[in-house]
């Protein structure tokens, strides 16, 4: 695990500065505190900050190959090097080293960019070719790792994080304003487009090409199956072969010269993957959980439960409020846009932990999205569909219209559950799956955006409805293939930054891409069934969980943060929602700020989801557009909290 930037300039008169890819590394030496290189070819600079996993000894970066006509930088891990590198040795080529990176350059070597299609792991790299003079940049299938980049009218910069490229000094700093519905709607940016204006990432399955004769291109290698198998097997079939691919999986992502253990929620997920990674380990497994003081909030008891049953040496924290929110403006500076998710910062404090203990865990992402494993999400679209497909066949269209303008008049209690049902939504999609499950469905957001035409002008679920357009199958099996492309990838996004944050490696063993293949071309009504989620994982993993475990409720890193916004830290809201400097943003109107505030300190509405994006949208506006230091913030946090 690593990080990598480089500059392109498109004029090969010109030459690279070296402080400036000194910066553009620098900014990022959490990604790799155990070594940094640095290589200059005239109009092309490549730098790498490295965190030994592989090769501790040997794996020195920026590479080059037997004749120095290919330079390569990588950030990831390739878990089949060891069967390429056999291959590579027959076909002539002579190692240096004993790192999976030299293996991508002899591949390079041999397959130009369709050396990708060999590669089992997670991975973004680039590689310059001399005798070509081409810059290829490459991201993994499922997007495990991260690589932005930037296309002015002199040059092409890259990095692992956008921070990166903003250190090079070449860009101004500005808001994105367009992406703000997607944002708002979505807690996150599903496309090529990021919070900063002229910095754009590359897609999870993507290739991007540079040439002087050809210019810039950009190309999808990899898709997940966008249709379901025609080979149909019984459901205990079915989980027999799932159970041996995440075996195999897990056997895999063990690979390492350094300590690895697994971080352990007591969900299904990674109690599967530590009871098949303890038989595999010659001792074991260290295993890491975090939670909160607030029952609601604390699912350790059934990590206990799981460590104690495979043997594990099981390591814990608990994290405060104050902790959690002082911790706040230094994990935005870490993600560079705002945190989507709360749970991001109890995982930056497992990081934290298991970075005192291995330099490699396992996790359970990616799990919910293959098997369907989001209770609500998934159910309730399920049965909404089925439901309302006789409720949108029997009722008028105008007067399915007023029946939806009339819920707004009922009850609170009622009204909450009744706005999720078919009852508010047309047929289709958009409605059901995308905007029911939005942390600001549309109709909040044409009376809370200042501008209307942003919500006009960029529609929040065009990525998602793409998506869901290219798979032929069904409603179930739809939904995951979108939540792959879009909810998994900012998951993924979470994942990486803050266990890099803390300079620890993650690894995703449920998204080695032939199992995910596998997985994807399973039938929805194996992955759910009724009310039963993971159907065909939960018979795979039957008899290696404890029963308790196999039929818990998913909670999902639940975080209390909308109680500690009514309680301890009631003035944050004052001050990151409601205050002067953040009204004079003109992003929203006030009155609509003021009712979602009060609503939720009144107990009248819970708008802790909503309450969270727009902190955290404050935040990083006060870093990345104001200049502020995360320091300074955080000594902010602390002060909101005393004066609460």
């Amino acid at each position: 695990m690593c990080a990598i930037a480089g500059i392109l300039k498109y004029d090969q008169r010109e030459r690279v500065e070296r402080s400036r890819l000194e910066s553009m590394t620098e900014v990022q030496r959490h990604r790799g505190p155990d070594g940094e290189g640095l290589w200059i070819d005239g109009s092309v600079g490549l730098a790498h900050r490295r965190l030994a996993i592989i090769d501790v000894a040997g794996g020195h970066q920026p590479m080059t190959n037997e004749d120095d006509s290919a330079w390569i930088v990588f950030n990831g891990e390739i878990y089949n090097h060891v069967a390429l590198r056999g291959e590579m040795k027959r076909a002539g080529h002579r190692y240096r080293t004993k790192s999976d990176t030299e293996t991508i350059l002899h591949l390079y070597e041999e397959y130009g960019s369709n050396c990708v299609d060999r590669l089992q792991g997670m991975f973004a790299f680039a590689i310059w070719d001399r005798r070509q003079r081409r810059l290829l940049l490459a991201r993994d299938r499922l997007g495990i790792k991260p690589l932005y980049y930037a296309y002015t009218d002199r040059e092409l910069l890259f990095a692992s994080e956008i921070k990166g490229i903003v250190a090079s000094g070449t860009l101004k700093v500005a808001f994105n304003e367009t992406i703000l519905p997607e944002f708002l709607a979505n807690r996150y940016v599903a496309g090529t487009e990021t919070f900063y204006r002229g910095i754009s990432k590359l897609l999870p399955g993507h290739l991007m090409e540079w040439s002087a004769d050809r210019g810039l291109r950009i190309q999808r290698y990899w898709h997940p199956p966008q249709e379901p198998s025609d080979n149909v097997l019984p459901l205990a079939e079915q989980a027999t072969q799932l159970r041996f691919s995440i075996q195999q999986a897990v056997r895999s992502h063990l690979m390492s010269d350094v300590p690895l253990g697994l971080f352990l929620s007591g969900g299904l997920d990674s109690s599967g993957l530590a009871a098949l990674m303890a038989p595999m380990m010659p001792q074991p497994v260290k295993t890491f959980s975090v939670g909160f003081a607030e029952r609601e909030a604390n699912e350790l008891r059934y990590a206990r439960l799981v460590a104690q049953a495979i043997g594990a040496e099981h390591h814990e924290v608990l994290v405060s409020p104050e902790q959690f929110m002082q911790a706040l403006p230094k994990l935005i500076w870490h993600e560079d846009e705002p945190i989507a998710f709360p749970s991001s910062v109890p995982l930056y404090f497992v990081s934290r932990l298991a970075s005192r203990h291995v330099k490699v865990v396992l996790t359970g992402e990616g799990a919910d999205e293959l098997f369907l494993g989001y209770d609500y999400r998934y159910r309730v679209t399920a049965w909404n569909d089925r439901i309302g497909r006789l409720y949108w066949n029997g009722i008028p269209r105008f007067l399915r219209r007023r029946i939806a303008g009339s819920l707004m008049r009922l009850p609170l209690p009622i009204q909450r559950y009744a706005s999720r049902t078919a009852l508010a939504y047309e047929p289709g999609p958009r409605g059901l799956f995308f905007d029911n499950f939005s942390v600001f469905p549309e109709s909040l957001q044409h009376s809370l955006l200042s501008d209307q035409r942003a919500l006009m002008a960029h529609d929040p679920y065009t990525e998602g409805l793409r998506y869901w357009k290219e798979h032929r199958g069904t409603l179930l099996e739809r939904m995951s293939y979108a939540d792959v492309a879009t909810h998994l990838v900012e998951l993924l996004m979470k994942q990486d930054q803050m266990s890099m944050a803390a300079s620890l490696e993650s690894r995703v063993p449920y998204l080695d891409h032939q199992l995910v293949e596998q997985a994807m071309a399973i039938p929805g009504g194996q992955r759910l069934r009724g009310w039963q989620t993971k159907v065909v994982l939960r018979q795979a993993l039957r008899d290696l969980v404890p029963p308790e475990i196999l039929t818990r409720s998913k909670m999902g890193f639940p975080v209390p943060f909308g109680s500690w916004m009514r309680e301890t830290f009631r003035s944050t809201l004052d001050e990151y929602v409601l205050s002067p400097r953040a009204l004079d943003r003109k992003f929203f109107r006030p009155e609509t700020l003021h009712r979602i505030v009060n609503e939720h300190r009144c107990g009248l509405r819970s708008h802790a989801d909503r309450l969270w994006l727009l902190v955290n949208l404050e935040l990083w506006h006060r870093m990345a557009i104001d200049g502020e230091e995360p320091q300074s913030l955080e000594e902010q946090m602390e002060t909101t909290e005393v004066s609460a």
